[in-house]
């Protein structure tokens, strides 16, 4: 049938890795760099290490605050201190 290659990584995917790879103090390696697929993966791997343990984004807690006004529930203070658990309680509650 019809052989494809592998398309490159895009411009966005690697800003992206790079800064995952500078707050981890990490290398990319060589082969995730080859492919859009390898870096995809890559970043998929690395990013929740990078977006737990920061306090949650304004947006977050209007979007939760929102939540928790319609449906009556109080937001526990500690996912005002940790985007990870803000995120988790947003889905729980939505």
């Amino acid at each position: 049938m019809y052989e494809t290659n592998p398309l490159p990584p895009t411009d966005k995917q690697l800003n992206y890795a790079r800064a995952i790879a500078r707050k981890l103090d990490m290398p990319i390696p060589r082969g995730s760099l080859e492919t859009r697929q390898a870096l995809s993966s890559w970043i998929d791997r690395h990013k929740t290490r990078n977006t737990t343990g920061g306090s949650a984004t304004s947006r977050q807690v209007a979007f939760a605050e929102k939540i928790s006004r319609i449906k009556r529930r109080a937001i526990p203070d500690e996912c005002f201190r940790d985007a990870g658990l803000m995120s988790r309680w947003i889905d729980a509650n939505k």
